[in-house]
């Protein structure tokens, strides 16, 4: 874990010594709640169908973060003559993926503030204490299945591939997983799609963290599976890369 934490932090500092993507992955999700979520009237009007619109965004801005951050930044990195170093030096790979994702959550917690401020200020949207006590915890544990995807998508692609790929399942995700429209307008086929998404997983947890109600144990499920299984491919297709470049 030491060895995981001391990625993250430089992890940051490097992308911190790149401010136009800090600033990508903060104002974006902002400008698609004032885009997407301002501009209905139930918003202004249903306090509980706000307090879900803001949810929702806050976890596209998670997804967006993790996405773009680490699979571009991953696949840069790749083709720098730094990378090949760090390879070299004895640690497992799991401390840098590890690394990784906690470098995410610090940049996600970055490019939610900014959507719950608007939220607050724009819209009906309201929230006790404890609700966003428990929804900053589901963020946290939503977000680490778009951390490890974006990690995997790092590991696969050149920057250019990733690039494109990672624009195609972030919007793929977003619309699927009900972060922009609300899933009750969903017919019964895409709701059922949905509902394997794990972006409509973070949402339905997110949801549930800020204004309570039942969630369905396939949420968790959900969760953890595409936990575990992104975790495994990220594994895989670091040490794949890794024989591909080094033997």
């Amino acid at each position: 874990m030491r060895i995981a934490l001391l990625h993250a932090r430089y992890t940051l500092i490097e992308t911190a010594r790149v401010p136009i993507a800090v600033m990508g992955a903060v104002v974006f999700p902002a400008l698609t709640l004032l885009f997407f979520v301002l501009p209905q009237r139930a918003i202004a009007e249903d306090s509980g169908a706000a307090t879900r619109a803001v949810a929702s965004l806050a976890v596209f801005a998670v997804l967006n973060n993790a996405l773009f951050s680490f699979a571009l930044s991953i696949a840069q990195d790749r083709e720098q003559p730094w990378d090949p170093y760090l390879r070299t030096l004895p640690v497992r790979a799991a401390s840098r993926v590890f690394g990784h994702v906690l470098a995410s959550a610090v940049l996600g917690v970055a490019a939610v503030i900014p959507v719950v401020v608007l939220g607050a200020l724009l819209t009906a949207a309201r929230a006790t204490p404890l609700g966003l006590v428990g929804a900053a915890a589901a963020l946290v544990v939503a977000g680490i299945p778009f951390a490890l995807a974006g990690i995997c998508i790092g590991y696969a692609m050149t920057s250019r591939g990733a690039s494109a790929i990672v624009q195609v399942v972030m919007f793929g995700l977003a619309f699927g997983g009900g972060l922009f429209f609300q899933p009750t307008t969903f017919a019964p086929w895409l709701d059922a799609v949905s509902r394997v998404l794990p972006s409509r997983q973070a949402r339905d947890l997110v949801v549930f963290a800020v204004q309570g109600g039942t969630l369905d144990l396939w949420t968790w499920i959900g969760i953890v599976a595409w936990s575990a299984a992104l975790l495994a491919l990220a594994l895989v297709l670091y040490r794949r890369d890794e024989g591909r470049r080094f033997r």
